[in-house]
């Protein structure tokens, strides 16, 4: 066996210490530990020190211990119906962010986007990024504290708020068609879906060809509470054209139906009764052998209703000679002007004869009174009542 002696005493002494057993009796004596440079310096380390000027604090009029205060206890508090100003930051699955300001940004949903949003059209093509607007809160916040916004409530209201005042104008009005179904068809009008009834069409049958195109429109019903809006193509075309009509005017029209008392006919989308005794000077035995639906015709209104859109026509005024409506109805078309022409100059000469006789009437009066020896306050009351049927 052999033996290795260490060489001096103190490695005998540390030889010794490591071969003694865990459990002996002999004091332990530890090791002195000193600190290196590393552990003083993170000992002293207190973090960043953020060095405020002072004069700026004088400046503005608050430090910036009292800002950072502020801003810990600023409560953001967002009540469900309430508008806020908000910017779109980012889109995301089915909508985009919206900071409000809040501590955690709000989220807008693709259908609360706009108020009419067409098929297949996508969040970036309704919102743009950075775009700035008012929303309105929809939800509570979420566990997140996420809340729901919407742009189209906002929109819903603002466009009530446009119809109402061009109800109360009556004004006449363009929209586009959108749809079409059985009953009618269906009209964007401020973003709103408006019904009009087929019967209001004026000149076509509401079918797929409508969609898309715009038409003069007049409101029927107009109800907010129950969400409903009824509009009138006819009656819109009516008030434009009944605008530019007179008494005496010759205009073409097509024949659409006839009925026992007459003939009704279409005349830039409005219906005009040719009754059956204006349609010739002859008396008329079988109205279907003068006129057929589909017919074009050319008569003279006679009168008419302007708030109600409905004329009355003739075309025995236009007649050269009483009968020709019945013997060569191509001749009275032809010559349907210069015989309309004739017939105001007629019409002027016996108007100014009646005029005349009734003055003849009245000064006849006035010398029959002086005969009477009436008095000059009797004569000034008389001529001024002469005057006055004369004026």
């Amino acid at each position: 066996m052999h033996f290795h002696i260490p060489s001096s005493p103190t490695a005998l002494h540390s030889t010794l210490e490591a071969a003694a057993p865990a459990n002996s009796s002999r004091p332990n004596h530890k090791k002195t530990q000193f600190a290196t440079r590393f552990d003083r310096i993170k000992a002293t380390y207190k973090g960043p020190q953020i060095k405020f000027d002072t004069a700026i604090e004088d400046e503005v009029g608050f430090s910036y211990e009292s800002f950072g205060d502020a801003v810990a206890a600023t409560d953001y508090s967002f009540n469900r119906n309430d508008v806020v100003r908000g910017t779109v930051v980012q889109y995301d699955k089915g909508g985009c962010i919206v900071d409000i300001g809040a501590k955690a940004s709000a989220f807008l949903p693709l259908q609360e986007a706009t108020l009419f949003q067409e098929q297949g059209v996508g969040i970036e093509d309704i919102i743009d990024i950075d775009a700035e607007r008012e929303f309105e809160i929809i939800s509570e916040e979420d566990e997140n504290g996420q809340l729901l916004v919407s742009v189209r409530r906002i929109e819903y209201r603002q466009a009530w708020d446009r119809v109402v005042a061009k109800q109360d104008s009556d004004e006449v009005f363009e929209a586009q068609c959108v749809s079409v179904n059985r009953g009618g068809a269906i009209f964007l009008v401020e973003g709103l879906r408006a019904f009009l009834p087929g019967s209001h069409l004026t000149g076509r049958l509401p079918d797929e060809d409508l969609v898309g195109q715009k038409l003069p429109l007049k409101f029927l019903e107009v109800n907010q509470e129950e969400n409903k809006l009824v509009v009138s193509n006819r009656r819109a075309v009516v008030e434009e054209q009944m605008a530019e009509l007179s008494r005496g005017d010759v205009i073409e029209g097509i024949v659409k139906a006839l009925k026992p008392y007459g003939a009704f006919v279409e005349v830039g989308g409005m219906s005009g009764l040719l009754h059956i005794s204006q349609i010739s000077m002859d008396r008329i035995v079988d109205l279907e052998k003068v006129l057929q639906p589909g017919q074009k015709v050319k008569c003279m209104i006679i009168d008419h209703d302007k708030q109600n859109g409905r004329i009355a026509l003739s075309t025995k005024t236009l007649e050269p000679e009483p009968g020709d409506m019945i013997k060569d109805p191509e001749r009275v078309y032809e010559m349907a002007e210069e015989t309309a022409r004739v017939y105001h100059e007629k019409q002027e000469a016996e108007r100014k004869k009646r005029e005349a006789s009734a003055k003849d009437i009245v000064l006849g009066l006035g010398d029959a009174l002086d005969d009477l020896g009436v008095g000059s306050d009797a004569d000034e009351e008389t001529s001024d009542n002469l005057d006055s049927l004369l004026n």
